[in-house]
């Protein structure tokens, strides 16, 4: 689980890759859920939870550049 200061600290780009890693291990897990292999059903919870502080993240800013552009 990271914490939401380590995200703030991000760039924009590392962001965005960010998402995507988390995405993709979702998809991961989903998978190994669906064919029963997952071990650490925990983890489901961590990474959607990581998906969502990046996303907050990633929505702040751009809330905040577009108040900046106003």
């Amino acid at each position: 689980m990271t914490k939401i200061a380590d995200v703030r600290g991000k760039s924009p780009d590392e962001l965005q890759t960010m998402l995507l890693d988390l995405r993709k291990e979702q998809f991961n897990l989903r998978f190994q859920r669906a064919t029963g292999q997952l071990e650490a059903l925990s983890r489901v919870k961590a990474v959607r939870r990581d998906i969502a502080r990046v996303k907050t993240i990633i929505g702040e800013r751009s809330r905040a550049a577009a108040t900046a552009q106003a």
